[in-house]
């Protein structure tokens, strides 16, 4: 019975996490729920960045004692003094008799720590309950944290037949207004947004979010050569916008780019005027980047995957057959020589939105 409570009660706590999704970065979202007696009594999840842990915000909320009492979180809490104090002081000073928690901090200052200060308090201490579940809504954070490079999610539509244009070039629009508007919302869950200069010259995106709640994504355009006009929406309207280019740019138009408040990546490839996105991750990390949306067209997509860089694909597909051999496809470049060589996708899942599919799984990195 008190695994099934345990699980039962841990899903809220997830549930409370996900609430904090676009809002507590480059924080892990975090849900926090207080059981005494079979009975939730208190429960709260991480709110915003700089602001109050899960755990304290459950207790604030509690509408009884909670000494003696259980209390599930999503996450180890922290024994360190950072934005807040630690939450493991507050833990045993409220006479907490259990604590099940979903999954380690991975984080360095706390990783393991957190749970070993509350059993010397005497706290029995759970973990592993719903570890998967808890991993995957902190994915973000979690790459960000122990590797040091933004998580990526590759983003496209397409039509039944893989193509994501006619012929003539019209493209607007192959997913569903309900897919567009979903997309939007991604905009304001990830700290950035990535597209090519082609996409810039050709569609001329503002990259907004546009979703009541969420701020507007950092724009990352890349442009090793310069080549997108001074006049593209993402240069003139307000927003932070950070290029990653080449030292083989136009150097007096990189003057007027960083003079219109242009925040510049300087990253050579092998290849002149080709940007290397694996190089140009860290310096996006320097600049507090977490998390990229990739909506790049078919050749930067080519070039994401080509670099490594991309984690996680998400695919719309409209019940729409194109055709026609001049018809763009998904991914440009040179493709996989080989079926061997071709990149692998894992932990598939697929949803309907609208009339639209959603394909989404993880890239299996070699």
């Amino acid at each position: 019975m008190r695994m099934d409570d345990d699980k039962r009660f841990m899903m809220r706590a997830l549930d409370l996490a996900r609430q904090g999704q676009g809002h507590t970065r480059p924080n892990p979202m975090v849900g926090a729920v207080i059981v005494k007696n079979g009975k939730v009594i208190g429960e709260g999840f991480h709110e915003i960045f700089g602001g109050p842990h899960a755990e304290v915000n459950a207790f604030n909320n509690c509408s009884e004692s909670s000494k003696n009492a259980t209390l599930y979180v999503t996450l180890e809490p922290c024994c360190h003094f950072g934005k807040t104090p630690p939450c493991t002081d507050l833990i045993i000073s409220k006479g907490i008799e259990r604590v099940v928690i979903a999954m380690t901090d991975p984080n360095p200052l706390v990783s393991g720590k957190g749970i070993q200060k509350l059993r010397e308090a005497g706290i029995s201490v759970t973990t592993g309950v719903m570890e998967s579940d808890a991993a995957s809504i902190n994915e973000v954070f979690i790459k960000f944290i122990t590797e040091k490079k933004p998580f990526v999610l590759y983003k496209a539509a397409m039509s039944l037949d893989g193509k994501t244009a006619c012929p003539s070039g019209e493209s607007q629009w192959i997913s569903s207004g309900e897919s567009r508007r979903e997309s939007h919302t991604l905009r304001g869950m990830y700290k950035g947004i990535m597209v090519g200069a082609g996409t810039v010259i050709k569609d001329d995106p503002l990259l907004t979010a546009r979703t009541e709640g969420f701020d507007d994504p950092v724009r990352i355009i890349v442009d090793g050569n310069l080549s997108a006009p001074l006049s593209a929406k993402v240069f003139q309207n307000k927003g932070d916008v950070i290029i990653l280019t080449t030292s083989s740019g136009n150097p007096e138009k990189l003057e007027k780019l960083q003079n219109l408040g242009m925040d510049v990546i300087v990253a050579d490839s092998d290849v002149p005027g080709v940007v290397d996105l694996e190089m140009a991750m860290t310096g996006l990390v320097l600049k507090g980047i977490d998390s990229i949306l990739l909506e790049g067209g078919a050749e930067t997509a080519a070039s994401a995957f080509k670099a490594g860089i991309v984690d996680k694909v998400r695919v719309y597909v409209a019940p729409m057959i194109i055709g026609g051999e001049k018809a763009p496809g998904l991914i440009g470049g040179e493709g996989a020589k080989t079926l061997q060589s071709a990149t692998k996708l894992y932990d598939i899942q697929m949803k309907c939105c609208d009339v639209d599919m959603v394909i989404e799984g993880y890239v299996k990195k070699t």
